[in-house]
């Protein structure tokens, strides 16, 4: 490792920087690992605290202190996956992975407006997209991680295999049953500017109030998923069928008619933001196919709208 600079000389400690240069990746790791935020969070903040617990000696004998973070991180990651099922199971109604706006802003839990620093952001690209994190939900912990490690990260099997425990065959399998999952569940996307212009007439004809004109964006067999968490209202169980949908969303437009939506980008896709009486109520999450919405998730939990918070 580079030398530390001596206390008090006013320097940068190199090694000190090189260390916190590696947030953003853990973030990005913990957060497609875990589907949540808040969690990705205090995954990182126990990384750096096990790293710092290590005496001067332990830390300058690791080759690379970047791979033995992103080791820890994700073994803490997969004891938490195994957890997670546990806690699920309790959860109150359906549970959706916690939503990201573009260009994020989150600073520990602050929400006063501040300037964060961009090592706490997650790159959003094709592996953040809610659809894509729906479907890493029905995998076992072991597929999860060694799928975002291998094919994701680009960590190599035998690396992968240190952190599962398990051997970089077996791994290699986990990947391809991980892969299988993804093909079955994603049909072809169409372009970002077609996604777009669906949700803006989906936006339309919510704010209409107009049946038909839902009806007609919607998949015959669409399935609208909302999570409350328990702290505010939200169904219970999937809404499935165009007209059961469309019918709901109405209701709702009827029932609150100060509700005002807005385009937003939600984890890298075209989504939907509605604040009623300037607070945030629900953020919309789609998944197109073709030229109509197959999937709509609703996130209402406000634990996991903290990131769309300004204070």
């Amino acid at each position: 490792m580079t030398n530390r600079s001596e206390p008090g000389d006013g320097r940068l400690d190199p090694s000190l920087s090189a260390i916190m240069s590696e947030r953003r990746q853990l973030i990005n790791l913990a957060y497609r690992l875990l589907g949540s935020l808040a969690d990705a969070e205090d995954v990182v903040q126990e990384t750096y605290t096990r790293w710092y617990a290590l005496s001067k000696q332990q830390q300058e004998a690791i080759e690379s202190p970047g791979a033995w973070l992103t080791r820890v991180a994700s073994r803490i990651c997969l004891d938490l996956l195994g957890s997670a099922r546990a806690r699920r199971e309790s959860y109150v109604g359906e549970w959706i992975p916690e939503p990201l706006p573009d260009r994020t802003e989150w600073l520990n839990g602050r929400t006063d407006g501040a300037t964060v620093d961009p090592a706490d952001r997650v790159t959003l690209d094709e592996s953040i997209n809610m659809a894509f994190l729906v479907v890493l939900e029905s995998m076992t912990p072991a597929e999860r991680v060694a799928f975002i490690l291998h094919d994701v990260f680009r960590y190599s099997f035998s690396e992968v295999a240190e952190i599962v425990g398990r051997t970089p065959a077996a791994c290699r399998q986990l990947a391809s049953s991980a892969r299988r999952r993804i093909r079955a569940s994603q049909a072809p996307a169409p372009p970002t500017a077609q996604r777009a212009g669906i949700v803006r007439d989906f936006k339309a004809a919510w704010e209409a109030k107009d049946i038909v004109a839902l009806i007609g964006l919607l998949d015959p067999d669409v399935t609208a998923i909302g999570d409350g968490g328990g702290l505010v209202s939200a169904e219970l169980r999937p809404i499935e069928g165009a007209e059961q949908v469309a019918r709901i969303l109405v209701d709702i437009a009827r029932r609150a008619p100060n509700l005002t939506i807005l385009e937003r980008t939600v984890n890298g896709q075209p989504g939907l933001m509605a604040q009623h009486d300037g607070v945030i109520e629900v953020v919309m999450a789609f998944d197109v196919a073709g030229h109509r919405i197959k999937h709509i998730w609703a996130i209402r939990n406000p634990e996991k709208l903290r990131p769309w918070t300004t204070g």
